[in-house]
Order: C-alpha cells, then sequence, then structure tokens
C-alpha cells in the first residue's frame, strides 16, 4: 500500500486564518495488480501554519446593508453640521472632581473633523463620503454651515481645501476602518489617516491659494498653514480618541 498526500488547491481562506489547513490523503491500493486510488478528505490542525499571501488575498471585508448606509450619512451630515459650532472641551483626571468643581478646558477646535471621521468608522467609506459631499453642497447654496458662514464665494477661503479633503478623509477612513472587525487601534489608525488626508488637501489648496495671489488677508502661506494646521493638531488627535473609543463601543453593540 501507497500513501500518497496532497495539499488541497481550494483551501478556504477562513480556515488559513485560524491556522488550520486542508489536507487530502490518497491511498493507493493494489488488486490483482492494478491500481486503485481511493480518496479520504481530512482536516488537520497545524497551529504553526502561517497565514499566507494567499489568505491575505482572499480575506473578505466587513460590509454592511445600504439602507444602514444611507442611515449612517445622515447622521454623520447632521453631527458634522453640528459639530462646526460646537466646541471641544476637556475636563481634568475624574480623581480630581470631587476637590472642586469640574473645570473644563478648550481644545481651541470645534467637533466638525471628529463628526467626519465618525461618519467613515460607523458607516464605512460610502457613508462617510456621501455625508461629506452633502456638507459641501449644502455649504456652498449659500447655507451658512461652513465655519466662517457658506456660500459659492466661500472657496477663496484658505480652509475651503480642508473642507475639500473631508470626502476622501472620510472614504479613506471608512475603507481602513471595515477593513476588518473592530478594534481599538484600527479605528484609531483609520482615524489618523483620514485626518492626514484633510491635513494634506488643506495644505495643497492654500499652497495653491498662495501661488495664484488669491490668499485673502494680510497673511502667507506658513501663517494659513500653522493657522488651520498646526495649532489645531494637539486637539483633533484628542478628539480623535474619543471617536475610535465611541464608535469601538457602538460597533461591538451592533455586532459588527
Amino acid at each position: 500500500m501507497y500513501v500518497l498526500e496532497v495539499k488541497n488547491s481550494a483551501i478556504d481562506p477562513g480556515i488559513i486564518s485560524e491556522g488550520k489547513y486542508i489536507q487530502k490523503k490518497y491511498t493507493m491500493t493494489s488488486q490483482d495488480g492494478i491500481p486503485n486510488l481511493k480518496t479520504n478528505k481530512s482536516l488537520l490542525l497545524n497551529r504553526d501554519f502561517p497565514a499566507g499571501a494567499g489568505a491575505k488575498r482572499n480575506r473578505q471585508r466587513l460590509t454592511i446593508s445600504i439602507p444602514f448606509q444611507l442611515l449612517c450619512a445622515l447622521i454623520g451630515l447632521l453631527i458634522t453640521i453640528g459639530g462646526t459650532f460646537i466646541k471641544g472641551y476637556i475636563t481634568g483626571v475624574p480623581w480630581n472632581w470631587a476637590e472642586g468643581a469640574i473645570e473644563l478646558r478648550s481644545l481651541g477646535v470645534n467637533y466638525q473633523i471628529g463628526a467626519v471621521l465618525f461618519a467613515g468608522c460607523l458607516g464605512g467609506k460610502n457613508a462617510g463620503a456621501i455625508s461629506q459631499i452633502a456638507y459641501l453642497c449644502i455649504g456652498l447654496a449659500f447655507l451658512p454651515v461652513f465655519d466662517r458662514g457658506g456660500g459659492i464665494d466661500y472657496i477663496t477661503e484658505p480652509g475651503f481645501g480642508y473642507l475639500l479633503g473631508f470626502i476622501p478623509g472620510a472614504w479613506l477612513c471608512g475603507w481602513l476602518a471595515f477593513g476588518n472587525k473592530a478594534k481599538l487601534e484600527s479605528l484609531f489608525f483609520s482615524s489618523i489617516c483620514g485626518l492626514g488626508i484633510i491635513h494634506l488637501f488643506g495644505i495643497a489648496y492654500i499652497i495653491g491659494l498662495s501661488y495664484f495671489e488669491r490668499l485673502t488677508g494680510n497673511i502667507t502661506a506658513l501663517e494659513s498653514i500653522a493657522q488651520y494646521s498646526l495649532y489645531p493638531l494637539p486637539g483633533q488627535l484628542i478628539i480623535i480618541c474619543a471617536v475610535a473609543v465611541v464608535v469601538f463601543v457602538l460597533r461591538r453593540i451592533m455586532f459588527y
């Protein structure tokens, strides 16, 4: 009797990710001198078998229904509008609250960018992008939903590039956040990447305005970049931490 073991080419990626693989066992028997082939499939556990490139290619991304994406897009739009006019604050450590009144300290930024990234982390790339497209359309249609008003003339504002960056920033944040099940570190990383895209668009827009001498006011490009990117960054990072925690809890409650 001869035993020939061959790995099955059709491997379930879910099994590979758990450190398992399927092996076909072919048993050669001899009957009247004529070999016969009998196939016996067996599932073998191998904890030391690493997940290879094939497993990464076959890994399925999380998907949610279209109605839920639209709902998240609507929520993202509403909280982006509301967050534009609400300033961010932080309190002292809780164990000092008993000593007196709770002290609030301003972060120097509003919750606008936090709302943008919240929509992407909660509803995915489509919900995040749709919510910000709707936000820009509403603001450019002469409704004062932007930080300094609204209208088509707002495109000459140095901060308009950051508003344009909301769309790819929310999309990238949502795409990364749904690469796997919700984890606190992955949600934070997704938000950081989305924030980086927003600032890249904003800085590029300011440089473009400066090049064509369209910057409003007696302010240079470097001063505008410091005003819109450098100074608000610490407060935005704190808000991003809060966004990652809130989205992590919500997605665990909703089991995705």
